[in-house]
């Protein structure tokens, strides 16, 4: 069995050769069988009364790899996680037939709330995915001016649907145009006895959009990237930075962005997940890290000429680590694959 050290630090944190040291160090030896430990080191350390927790892989356990055998063990690391929400969803589904799937932008909600309906439909239960993004006001009739803030959903129309999907009741559920920022009719949806409906967005745990049905109707989720990439000289990349890489791909390939005008955005996202999600994930019965180990090996191909051009520290930043990186060409993705929901070709949607 692989040995992981857990290290209690406390003093100020600094990350070492492999190893977290203070003046005052005690290192025990920390066995963890999960799947998710083979490619990374998990690291525990205290700093002042915070505990602070880590999962870090680095690159050159990434490119030891071949390309098949990475993509199999990150995918199953994640479908082991997924399976743990499922059954839990299975247990409890007589009394929280709804769903709730929140993350930051970048987390892979989309494609994490299809991969659970997908697994749920497989065991023998009915599942729909909404979202929450259809619910939107049309801008310019919102009071806030905000695009993260909460108040951008139509909040009595979300409500009055909430009730009345745990009432079997039928609604119609909204479309919302992005393009014309306009919401409109969309199909009719009435829960079955045998069937659970599941909400994604990043305001799905805030208990001032989805509270008002009660906690006791409904599974939480929290998904995000939780692991940290780490560099030949041991710099780590924190893991908005691995999202931003996703926004950064996606907006290229579906939104006919620039990768400027995407890192513009960056902090204004970034202040919106401070306020608007962060504060509820600790309400989350499910907590899903989304990373794919071998993902930034794909995104390499379709970033690191461009992010050469971009003069910002940030892409300074993204392009010292994909460099590092082996590329895997995005053809090797299986269509079911979480990072389908970034570089396009996803079988799910």
């Amino acid at each position: 069995m692989k040995q992981i050290f857990v290290i209690f630090c406390f003093n100020r944190l600094k990350f070492v050769s492999n190893r977290w040291v203070t003046k005052q160090t005690g290192i025990l030896p920390y066995s963890n069988t999960r799947p998710r430990d083979e490619l990374a080191q998990l690291v525990i350390g205290v700093r002042g009364r915070m505990v602070i927790k880590m999962r870090i892989v680095p690159i050159k356990s990434i490119n030891k790899y071949s390309d098949k055998s990475l993509i199999s063990l990150a995918e199953d690391e994640y479908h082991s996680e997924i399976m743990v929400a499922v059954d839990g969803i299975l247990n409890n589904c007589a009394d929280k037939p709804i769903i709730l799937i929140s993350g930051p932008s970048g987390s892979g909600k989309t494609g994490t709330s299809l991969r659970i309906k997908d697994e749920l439909i497989k065991k023998g239960m009915g599942a729909y995915v909404l979202s929450l993004d259809d619910y939107f006001h049309p801008l310019g009739q919102n009071e806030s001016t905000d695009l993260e803030s909460p108040n951008r959903l139509d909040i009595p129309l979300l409500s009055n649907h909430l009730e009345k999907i745990l009432n079997f009741e039928e609604i119609i559920v909204p479309s919302f145009d992005f393009k014309n920022q306009v919401r409109k009719e969309g199909r009719l949806l009435k829960r079955g006895r045998e069937e659970l409906v599941i909400f994604e967005g990043i305001h799905a745990l805030n208990p001032e959009i989805t509270g008002t049905i009660g906690a006791g109707t409904t599974t939480k989720i929290y998904v995000s990237v939780r692991t940290r990439l780490q560099k030949a000289d041991n710099a780590l990349l924190h893991p908005s930075k691995i999202r931003l890489m996703r926004r950064l791909v996606r907006d290229k390939l579906f939104r006919g962005r620039e990768l400027y005008e995407t890192f513009s955005h960056y902090d204004s996202v970034e202040r919106g997940e401070r306020l608007y999600i962060m504060p509820y994930k600790k309400l989350a019965d499910y907590d899903i890290d989304t990373f794919m180990a071998y993902e930034t090996s794909v995104y390499k191909h379709f970033l690191l000429n461009n992010l050469k051009t971009v003069n910002i520290e940030a892409a300074e930043e993204l392009t010292a680590f994909l460099s590092e990186l082996n590329d895997i060409e995005a053809s090797n993705i299986p269509g079911f694959s979480l990072i389908r929901e970034f570089i396009g070709g996803h079988d799910l949607m």
